[in-house]
């Protein structure tokens, strides 16, 4: 399992968070086709991938405005539990977990409107910087007050 969080810009912790049982590729960017959809002026349309290889992750950029690994611009790179992916120089940061063990941390610690279960069949999760109401899977549960903040990146 792996399972990402969109980081608050200033807090530093999830505002947003999905989780990928059993994918092995995970696209992050602004097209509607990606798992994760991030509407921001730096983000491009397909900027990050992250891919199962055996039993590690790693991410490769594919964005024109770069993507930085825990502070320093990577192109491909193995990545570990607790990562931090900056998609862009300015843009929204993505920490990355790993095992059900991270899962079950991030679950005691953070509202059940903010986990996103993904699967393959189906649609994509637009993030809350979307400027649209996020469109939660039937296993997320209820929605608190304040799911419809929104942030700029």
């Amino acid at each position: 399992m792996i399972i990402l969080s969109l980081l608050h810009p200033v807090k530093q912790i999830p505002v947003q968070v999905w989780t990928f049982p059993t994918e092995s590729v995970i696209r992050i960017g602004r097209s509607t086709d990606n798992q994760v959809i991030l509407y921001s002026a730096v983000v491009s349309r397909r900027h990050v991938e992250l891919r199962r290889v055996g039993l590690e992750w790693e991410v490769v950029s594919l964005g024109t405005n770069g993507t930085y690994l825990n502070g320093k611009r990577i192109t491909q790179t193995n990545i570990t539990d607790g990562a931090i992916i900056r998609l862009a120089r300015s843009g929204p940061n993505i920490q990355v977990r790993m095992g059900e063990a991270a899962f079950q941390e991030l679950s005691e610690s953070l509202p059940a409107s903010r986990i996103a279960h993904q699967r393959s069949d189906t649609p994509m999760v637009p993030t809350e910087i979307t400027g649209r109401p996020p469109q939660l899977h039937e296993e997320t549960v209820d929605r608190d007050a304040d799911s419809e903040t929104r942030f700029n990146f």
